[in-house]
């Protein structure tokens, strides 16, 4: 009992930073990539105790992209603050390149060397969120879209994990993943505007 009180209370936490770093990305704010490194650290134990393997790697994988996220809107290519923008057609294949390769690599590794009940579905949703972090730190539109997609699938998932917090974190941002690109796709309007009207 002692043991499931910690786990819910490291949902609690990491439910609280999660928040924080999903409204800061939705204001379009570097720092959000501060608090969601707090959140991933957190969830890769709780992740770890209940036998989500493939999220555990995702969770690795948002680390290495939030520090290369957070680098890349403070640098960008040139060295200056990356605007946001829509995927080309080169971005689109690349992403769902990694959604293919995710899936493939993750159910092999999944149903062949671990116990894992849930193998399929951890993959896809393990999939479709690394091509979303991947845009997200490139700053792409779609980002939201992918990570969607991975939140729409993940939340039966955790229910039937018995992880009702992060369930209930995942709907959350499910909602503001939608009320993100919303808001995205204004400035990107309004930096258009701004540079119609220079011309």
């Amino acid at each position: 009992m002692e043991f499931f009180s910690q786990l819910t209370l490291l949902q609690w936490l990491g439910t609280a930073f999660g928040v924080v770093q999903v409204l800061l990305a939705r204001q379009n704010n570097v720092h959000n990539y501060l608090f969601g490194i707090i959140a991933i650290l957190i969830s890769i134990w709780v992740l770890y105790q209940s036998r989500l393997y493939a999220d555990i790697l995702l969770n690795l994988y948002y680390l290495v992209m939030s520090i290369y996220g957070w680098f890349y809107w403070k640098m960008g290519r040139q060295k200056q603050e990356s605007p946001i923008s829509y995927v080309t057609r080169k971005e689109h294949g690349i992403a769902m390149g990694i959604v293919l390769g995710c899936f493939a690599l993750m159910a092999y590794w999944l149903v062949g060397h671990t116990d894992s009940d849930v193998p399929y579905w951890d993959a896809v949703v393990c999939a479709f969120a690394w091509a979303g972090m991947w845009l997200m730190a490139k700053r792409k539109m779609e980002n939201w879209i992918y990570l969607n997609i991975s939140n729409l699938i993940s939340v039966p998932l955790l229910i039937y994990k018995e992880l009702y917090i992060y369930a209930g974190l995942t709907t959350f941002l499910f909602v503001v993943a939608i009320s993100g690109y919303i808001r995205w796709k204004r400035i990107l309007d309004q930096e258009g505007d701004k540079e119609y009207a220079k011309a």
